[in-house]
């Protein structure tokens, strides 16, 4: 049976450092290389980013005595109410053009958590009017949100549209 051998001493040490050398000289140069740019020289970003849990599809609902008593004894709440929650609709128009509409659905397996939209649009530097819309009740037809403003972007500057459930208002930073 032949004995294997493995290197020992300088030759050894040598190569792990070549090695390491080789690997640490690749990272170094696909760190910097090829460069990167995630806009134009003359383009901005505007970024519509939220996340919001729209109205309850339906009205709370008044149980009668008769309905009180066919259920168990723990479950009998006078009032019952709708777990599932509403879409959220959101359309963005820039200089009067549409470039964003969709109707997020809520989270959750009962379909009650927050709906979450994302979206991003390249734009030419300069000024620009944007306008938002959100509507968070199928109950009622419109939007119960609008928002509408002149701004004037810096290239490579990132507007953010986001709605605070707080104030229930659109934002524009």
């Amino acid at each position: 049976m032949a004995e294997h051998k493995t290197p020992t001493g300088v030759l050894a040490w040598i190569g792990q450092a070549l090695l390491y050398g080789l690997f640490a000289l690749l990272i170094g140069v696909f760190s910097g290389w090829p460069a990167y740019r995630h806009l134009a020289d003359d383009q901005s970003l505007v970024k519509l980013s939220f996340s919001h849990t729209g109205k309850p599809v339906s009205d709370c609902k008044q149980q009668s005595p008769e309905e009180l008593a066919k259920l168990p004894p723990n479950m009998r709440a006078p009032v019952r109410c709708p777990r599932e929650r509403s879409s959220v609709v959101v359309e963005l128009d820039i200089d009067g053009t549409p470039v964003f509409q969709h109707a997020a659905p809520p989270s959750g397996l009962s379909k009650d958590g927050a709906s979450s939209v994302y979206h991003r649009v390249p734009v030419h530097a300069g000024e620009h009017r944007i306008a938002v819309r959100l509507r968070d009740d199928v109950r009622s037809p419109g939007f119960a949100h609008t928002h509408e403003q002149t701004v004037t972007l810096a290239p490579a500057q990132i507007l953010v549209i986001d709605f605070d459930s707080s104030t229930q208002k659109i934002i524009v930073k």
